[in-house]
């Protein structure tokens, strides 16, 4: 049985329709471009799943792998819904916040490079993520963490500005 691109375009632009998102709001919201919500709506056959279904699944608020059940005759799985987001964060920073298991966050004071301003990391890993892969992951933010903390401790401004 082959897959049903059209059901997956009818169900992408349903989805779309009832969250009031235009087809660039929608690739903004996904971190795609337009014209990869045009082709997905567009209902053409293809080979192979688009690797940008997934982030329009979030976007949409559906459940991962929920793209491949509409193309293989199923429905959408929604996405569980939790704590909203501050409504002053872009849109794509809501959505990243809203998917994947979250790994660590930190504060850091940007005082020592001359600001009165803070950084706030959050850290989330891949939503199917192996125990394997958050491990390599939290290695990766223990590493990237050291480099953000050591930051401005060489560099004096006052200097800089010189």
């Amino acid at each position: 049985m082959g897959r049903d691109w059209k059901r997956l375009a009818d169900a992408v632009e349903a989805a779309r329709d009832a969250k009031d998102l235009t087809q660039v709001a929608l690739a903004a919201l996904a971190g795609v471009s337009e014209s990869t919500v045009q082709n997905l709506e567009s209902g053409a056959e293809r080979k192979r799943v688009p690797a940008s279904l997934h982030r329009v699944e979030r976007a949409l608020g559906w459940a991962p792998g929920s793209g491949e059940q509409v193309l293989d005759g199923g429905d959408p799985e929604l996405q569980e819904e939790s704590a909203p987001p501050p409504s002053d964060l872009p849109l794509r920073i809501v959505q990243e916040l809203q998917d994947g298991p979250l790994l660590d966050t930190t504060v850091l004071d940007l005082s020592p490079l001359g600001s009165g301003a803070r950084m706030i990391v959050v850290v989330k890993g891949a939503p199917d993520a192996s125990p394997e892969q958050i491990r390599a992951d939290l290695l990766a933010w223990a590493k990237a963490q050291r480099h953000l903390q050591n930051l401005g401790e060489d560099d004096d401004p006052d200097e800089a500005a010189n």
